[in-house]
């Protein structure tokens, strides 16, 4: 970048560049959306057969494509918009620093050099002369402290200040001035032409039609370093709040421009998909952007662990008996990679079970799914929605207990997908959004974690802070009736939740629940008879005479604190009459057996997500 160069540039072209691969980036969202959304989820609703799973297959492969092309341009508009904002400064000041020198009757050459002309007093009857001066974009403003030691640019700059000063020619000093301005104009702007023409020039696919792993992988080192390069053009975008207030969250995105939501978010998925009270569309996109990278991560990392050597064990002969050991290349193997391929698998098992839910979109009548959370950190985190909350008429919230972790998705998921179809066959024509919550570290054993109080104590402010944001993006509180569903721990995280503040739900319904941190319905966050209790018989689920045991129910009389500790008729938990549930019927085999297909125990909750509490039957 020289003088001419930048004089004759112009920033817009940029910008309208820059508009062009945000509208492509658009283009690709909605293409990803019809595609996995609309045509594969028609093709299931009703046809089958090989050639129907090899159009799916072929249709999974496009959608990846389109969701791609989505972020890469996304990625280059941003970078595009940085670059030209950069430019524009550049130029900006060149510009001024030409008006400024015409003003001064300065001539500024071809090469941006400055002319001026004669002036001053006459010494001997002659003005001193006129001459040409190049700049510098050296120094520092005008009245800094040097230190000759350390800064011999600023001191030169210093000496050429001092010079222009005693020059006989006033006209010296202002050519010196401007050619400087000129020289910095310039500085800036090869300075960014040089960050951002490598960075611009990386945002490019391969010569395939594939999109692979690698390509995704290459879109998290893309992010990183546009992030990195446009971190001034980001400073004049306004940060989301602290404190993760659902409602300011969510004016916080509103007063942003869509350039900068656009920005923003391609620049930080993570960050946005994680904000509460932001429309599910939005947390929609961000989280998908980061499953697909971080399945991408992870499947590489995966496939990048060496096999297992074999044979795992050999036989060392010890005087007369023989004895089966490990193997030294075993051990070092185990030692080295077990770990980590166990950690990956489990995450990965967890990612391909959300895709897969998106695979499923139409099957059996699903509706679209919404990756409102997704997270690999602790035991994993991903909150999934069939149906589009926002425009629920019915919503239920499922808060999964112990053992919980992202490789149990696919379970999970499961369990809400059967209830969004009982749900919705109750309500013809409403709007029906079932959502698995998998937003906590959940004990990860019986013994001692899931009878301690302490993951549940850890996991209400999250709970309540997104259960406010879904009441947010709904319209308030009655704009959408409200179920939230905790099983085992799970209605354990709910109680927890209820007694930290302000739960915003209709109704609470627990399954196989080994207490609630209360002793009796009243003393939950709900109006009085909107609280529902499904548990198996004792030899069936034991859960809830263990959580006595542990004592995670509550409202234990005073004449019983004389019975020891531990004792299973010591508290109450919302199974027993006592404490004021509706105790519904179920056919329950198990304590993981309330939500198998078609159900009565399924049937009986589905009444109730759909307000039809007159249907639900009571034991």
């Amino acid at each position: 970048m020289d003088y001419a160069a930048l004089k004759a540039l112009k920033p817009s072209e940029f910008t309208e560049a820059a508009d062009g691969y945000k509208a492509a980036s658009d283009m690709a969202d909605h293409a990803y959306g019809d595609t996995e959304g609309q045509i594969s989820a028609r093709l299931r609703e009703g046809l089958h057969g090989v050639a129907v799973e090899a159009a799916l297959g072929s249709l999974r492969d496009l959608a990846k494509n389109f969701h791609y092309v989505q972020v890469e341009c996304g990625l280059a508009a941003t970078s595009l918009k940085a670059f030209a904002a950069a430019m524009t400064d550049a130029k900006k000041k060149l510009d001024d620093a030409l008006e400024d020198a015409a003003h001064q009757k300065l001539t500024v050459g071809a090469d941006g050099s400055v002319t001026y002309p004669p002036g001053g007093e006459e010494k001997d009857g002659k003005l001193p002369e006129g001459g040409t001066v190049t700049g510098s974009a050296k120094g520092k403003p005008a009245g800094t402290v040097i230190d000759p030691t350390r800064d011999a640019n600023d001191l030169s700059a210093a000496l050429e200040r001092q010079a222009a000063n005693i020059h006989p020619n006033p006209n010296f000093g202002k050519a010196v001035a401007i050619a400087n301005r000129i020289a910095q104009a310039v500085a800036e702007a090869t300075e960014a032409d040089a960050m951002w023409a490598p960075k611009l020039r990386k945002l490019k696919a391969d010569d395939d039609l594939v999109v692979s792993d690698k390509d995704w992988a290459d879109v998290q080192g893309d992010t990183a370093d546009v992030r990195a390069g446009a971190k001034d053009y980001l400073e004049h975008i306004k940060p989301p709040p602290k404190g993760d207030d659902p409602k300011a969250n969510a004016d916080w995105w509103k007063g942003l421009s869509p350039d900068e939501q656009s920005a923003y978010l391609s620049l930080n998925a993570a960050e946005v998909g994680a904000l509460d009270g932001l429309p599910s569309v939005v947390r929609d996109e961000a989280n998908r952007t980061v499953l697909a990278e971080k399945t991408a991560e992870f499947q590489i990392r995966y496939d990048g662990i060496p096999k297992e050597p074999q044979p795992r064990y050999h036989y060392v002969q010890h005087g007369r008996a023989w004895t089966r050991e490990e193997t030294d290349e075993w051990r070092e193997w185990n030692d080295k990679y077990a770990k980590d391929k166990e950690f990956l698998k489990r995450n990965l098992d967890g990612m391909n079970a959300i895709q897969a839910r998106f695979d499923a979109t139409g099957k059996e009548g699903l509706p679209e799914a919404y990756l409102l959370g997704f997270d690999t950190k602790g035991g994993g985190r991903a909150i999934v929605a069939n149906g589009n909350p926002e425009t629920a008429d019915h919503t239920a919230v499922f808060v999964p207990g112990t053992f919980t972790a992202i490789e149990k998705s696919e379970d999970y998921i499961g369990h809400m997908g059967e209830l969004w179809k009982k749900t919705h066959a109750q309500v013809p024509g409403q709007n029906v959004s079932t959502i698995t919550w998998i937003g906590y570290d959940a004990p990860q054993s019986i013994v001692p974690e899931a009878m301690t109080k302490g993951y549940a104590h850890d996991a209400a402010p999250d709970l309540n802070h997104f259960m406010a944001g879904l009441e947010h993006i709904q319209g308030g509180d009655g704009a959408s009736h409200t179920t939230l569903i905790g099983h085992s721990y799970g209605s354990t995280v709910i109680g927890a939740a209820s007694n930290a503040g302000d739960l915003r739900t209709d109704d609470i319904l627990v399954a196989g629940s080994p207490g609630m941190l209360v002793g009796h319905a009243k003393d939950l966050d709900v109006e009085e008879g909107h609280v529902w209790s499904e548990a198996a018989s004792f030899t069936k689920d034991q859960v809830p005479a263990g959580g006595k045991v542990a004592g995670l129910g509550g409202g234990t009389p005073f004449w019983k604190e004389i019975l020891p500790f531990g004792s299973v008729w010591g508290q109450n938990v919302p199974s027993d009459e006592d404490f004021g549930a509706h105790i519904m019927d179920n056919d329950a085999d198990s304590h993981t057996d309330y939500w198998r297909k078609d159900s009565f125990s399924l049937e009986n909750q589905a009444r109730v997500v759909a307000g039809r509490y007159d249907k639900v039957v009571l034991d």
